[in-house]
């Protein structure tokens, strides 16, 4: 856990994002102290291209990756990615609504990876 909050701190502070601690929480337990902050990382304005077929991946996919990184890509077939998807839902708890499940799948399974 306090692995994660260096890394956390550590992301934050490499990408020039700013922390405020406007209305702060605090918990303690077992000699450890927690206070939450609020976190605000810069803005990109590089989208998916494809217009309205790249929607959903625009609207739901952006929280956390760039298109940048996920344009490198390896071509997958439509069941892998669909596996990272839920991967993304369960294990990470991306909040990507089931109805937008299929447009990212089939808009991550037809691209052609970048050189």
């Amino acid at each position: 856990m306090i692995t994660q909050i260096f890394a956390a701190v550590a992301l934050c502070a490499s990408v020039g994002c700013s922390v405020a601690a406007e209305s702060e929480t605090t918990v303690s337990a077992a000699g450890v102290t927690l206070k939450s902050v609020s976190v605000t990382f810069p803005e990109s304005d590089r989208r998916f291209p494809g217009g309205a077929d790249a929607k959903a991946i625009n609207s739901n996919c952006l929280i956390c990756h760039s298109s940048g990184m996920v344009l490198y890509q390896p071509r997958l077939s439509p069941t892998t990615w669909g596996e990272e998807v839920a991967k993304m839902r369960k294990t990470y708890g991306a909040p990507v609504p089931d109805e937008s499940v299929a447009a990212i799948v089939d808009y991550l399974s037809g691209l052609d990876p970048q050189d």
